[in-house]
């Protein structure tokens, strides 16, 4: 019989093996002892079932947290499949729905056959064909974000593109709150940051991919999206915590949308922050954007402006990248705070298959957009080379200036 297995982390002030098999049978028969011999045989098939308690040491971190003494665990939980259709939504109410609202669990993985797993689609380019489609091989990739465009029009949106462009960035991203508007229509975003793209390629021979959000209404998305398509947008940029996974899997999986799809964490901080509830972000910003289909999943880098916790964030990197999945690998993006001076860090942590991805850290050099990205590409062969970046910085003003601006931290091996 096929089953998936929850794990959590469980929070009880008296018996956690009774919690335990209260939550195994709440989320799929209700109850079992009361049931007479023959109903019992009928409904075996879909009870679940506890498969593993591994009792944790009291925490007075989490006693201070809660106000009262609680006894933790480590519970597995198998789930048969015969009880759920097999999509996102179906399990994600099977394994941790009512449950969610109990406060005092949280879901720290699901585990799946691979004969489940054949039921979804996984990227559609993942790493390998991202790198075909920038032509870049043998280190990590650099991406930039549009900033300070709200309220701006065409014009300043694809000057802002072109320096970004010029200053050698492999991928340019809308920002997740640019939607649709009369000063910066999405169409004209497409056509009007192809022609400055392909400007740039022509004059450069370095080509720039565009990811434009995808926004608007869940049950017009695909329609616009077809139409991205056609107008020959790169990329698409998705806030699939706004919308859910199943719509970023549905966007994946139609024929006509065969771009790849840029999956942005925002709104998921409602969902995984606490050590103690919610979801882990290893689950929600890993295994399962990587199974619906995203091509690229941002979080938030350990080191910056809304820092992840470091274990957290390289597991999520992991999870994105497990080549033992039957899946294409997803590139992981750490983001937010990025700058020049922090890529020793982001090569020692995430490697050569992620994305250095920044926004003020290209805006804010003091040579704009352009010297922002020159700069970058100047940390990151510095690093390849095995150089410091105090090194590289003498003989490149642009990381000069960015050092002298934000510093730099230096890794050795």
């Amino acid at each position: 019989m096929s089953k998936v297995i929850a794990t959590y982390l469980i929070h009880d002030e008296k018996d956690i093996e009774k919690k335990a098999e209260g939550i195994a049978l709440g989320l799929t028969v209700g109850t079992w002892t009361d049931l007479p011999q023959l109903e019992r045989e009928q409904l075996r098939k879909h009870k679940g079932e506890v498969v593993h308690i591994q009792v944790l040491e009291d925490s007075e971190r989490t006693n201070r947290y809660f106000g009262k003494r609680l006894k933790r665990a480590i519970v597995q939980i198998a789930y048969p499949t015969a009880n759920f259709s097999a999509d996102i939504p179906a399990l994600l109410t099977t394994v941790f729905g009512k449950l969610s609202l109990d406060g005092e669990v949280r879901l720290l993985d699901i585990t799946f056959s691979n004969e489940w797993k054949k039921q979804f689609p996984g990227p559609r380019f993942g790493i390998d064909g991202i790198r075909q489609k920038v032509d870049v091989y043998d280190r990590p990739l650099l991406m930039s974000i549009f900033k300070g465009v709200i309220g701006r029009d065409i014009a300043y949106l694809t000057e802002q593109l072109k320096q970004q462009a010029l200053g050698g960035v492999d991928l340019v991203k809308d920002d997740e709150i640019l939607f649709d508007s009369d000063l910066l229509p999405f169409e004209k975003r497409i056509t009007a940051g192809k022609a400055v793209l392909n400007e740039v390629y022509e004059k450069t021979g370095k080509r720039t991919l565009y990811a434009v959000n995808l926004t608007g209404k869940t049950f017009e998305l695909k329609e616009k999206a077809k139409r991205a398509v056609e107008l020959g947008a790169d990329i698409l940029l998705f806030n699939v915590f706004a919308y859910g996974l199943d719509v970023l899997q549905g966007l994946r999986e139609d024929k006509e949308i065969a771009i790849p799809i840029m999956a942005h964490p925002a709104f998921s901080g409602a969902l995984t922050p606490s050590e103690f509830y919610g979801i882990k972000a290893s689950l929600l910003l890993g295994k399962l954007l990587r199974l619906a289909g995203a091509d690229f999943v941002l979080f938030p880098s350990p080191y910056g402006s809304v820092a992840l916790d470091k274990e957290e964030a390289l597991s999520i990197a992991a999870a994105l990248t497990d080549e033992k999945e039957p899946f294409k690998r997803s590139f992981p993006v750490p983001s937010a705070g990025i700058h020049p001076g922090l890529v020793p860090l982001l090569f020692r942590d995430f490697g050569r298959d992620s994305i250095v991805n920044a926004g003020g850290g290209i805006h804010g050099h003091p040579d704009g957009a352009e010297g922002g990205g020159k700069a970058f590409r100047a940390a990151i062969a510095a690093v390849l080379a095995d150089k410091s970046l105090h090194e590289a910085a003498r003989e490149n003003d642009a990381l000069r200036k960015a050092i002298d601006l934000w510093g730099a931290i230096e890794v050795t091996s």
